[in-house]
C-alpha cells in the first residue's frame, strides 16, 4: 500500500512538472504572437488556457484525493502541500500568459508592443520561460543550487520592468496613451509570472530543506 501512495505522490509530482511545461509553451506562443501581430497563434494561447486548467483541476483534485486519504509525514506531507500551493501558482501563470495572448489579440492586426520596447518584452519572455524551466527542473531533480538561481532571474525581470516604465514616461514617448497602458499591463503580467516561478521555487527549497528561505528577493506569492 506505502508503495502505491508513494508512486502516485511521484505521479502528481510528474505531472506537475508537464503542467509546467506546458505554461512554458504558452508563455513562449503568446509573447511570438504579441511581437508579430500573430492573431492565429494568439487565439491558440487563448484557447489552450482551458487546456491548462483542466490540468490545474485534476491535479489539485489528485493531491487533495492523496491527502486525504493516506497519511503522509515529514517530507511527504511537506511535498504535497508544497504541491497544492504550485499548481495554484502554475494555474495562475497560464491565465496571464492568456492575457498576454488577448491583448495581442485586440491590438490585431497592429502590434501592441511599439518597436522600441520588442527587445525588452522579447528578453522578458525568454526569462520568464527559462524560469519556469528551472521550476520544472528543480521540482523533477531537488536540485537546491538551480532552486536559488530563480531570485536572480527575477531581479533582472523587476530591471527590465523599471526599463519600461522608463521609456513610456520618457519625454520621447511618441505612441501615445493607449500603448502605454498596453505596456504597463503587458510588463505587470511577465513580472508576475516570474514572481509565481520564484515563489514555486522558494517551496520547494522547503521541500527539500524543511526550511523556507527569507528575504525580499524570495516573495511568497
Amino acid at each position: 500500500m506505502r508503495r502505491i501512495y508513494r508512486s502516485d505522490l511521484e505521479g502528481v509530482v510528474n505531472e506537475l512538472v508537464v503542467m509546467s511545461d506546458s505554461i512554458q509553451i504558452a508563455v513562449r506562443d503568446a509573447t511570438r504572437a504579441l511581437l508579430q501581430a500573430d492573431l492565429q497563434l494568439a487565439e491558440r494561447v487563448i484557447s489552450g488556457d482551458t487546456r491548462i486548467d483542466a490540468m490545474h483541476d485534476q491535479l489539485e483534485l489528485r493531491a487533495f484525493t492523496i491527502l486525504a486519504r493516506q497519511a503522509p509525514v515529514a517530507g511527504e506531507l511537506r511535498t504535497l502541500v508544497a504541491v497544492i500551493q504550485m499548481v495554484a501558482a502554475l494555474g495562475r501563470m497560464g491565465d496571464l500568459a492568456a492575457h498576454v495572448a488577448k491583448i495581442a489579440r485586440l491590438r490585431y492586426p497592429e502590434h501592441a508592443v511599439p518597436e522600441p520596447l520588442a527587445e525588452n518584452f522579447s528578453r522578458m519572455s525568454f526569462l520568464a520561460q527559462e524560469m519556469i524551466g528551472n521550476v520544472g527542473r528543480v521540482l523533477a531533480e531537488r536540485n537546491l543550487e538551480e532552486a536559488q538561481t530563480l531570485a536572480e532571474q527575477d531581479e533582472e525581470m523587476d530591471n527590465l520592468r523599471s526599463d519600461q516604465f522608463r521609456v513610456i514616461l520618457g519625454d520621447d514617448w511618441e505612441f501615445g496613451v493607449e500603448a502605454a497602458v498596453d505596456v504597463a499591463l503587458l510588463g505587470r503580467y511577465y513580472e508576475r509570472i516570474a514572481d509565481h516561478a520564484v515563489a514555486m521555487g522558494r517551496r520547494i527549497i522547503y521541500v527539500i530543506t524543511g526550511d523556507l528561505p527569507e528575504g525580499e528577493n524570495w516573495p511568497s506569492t
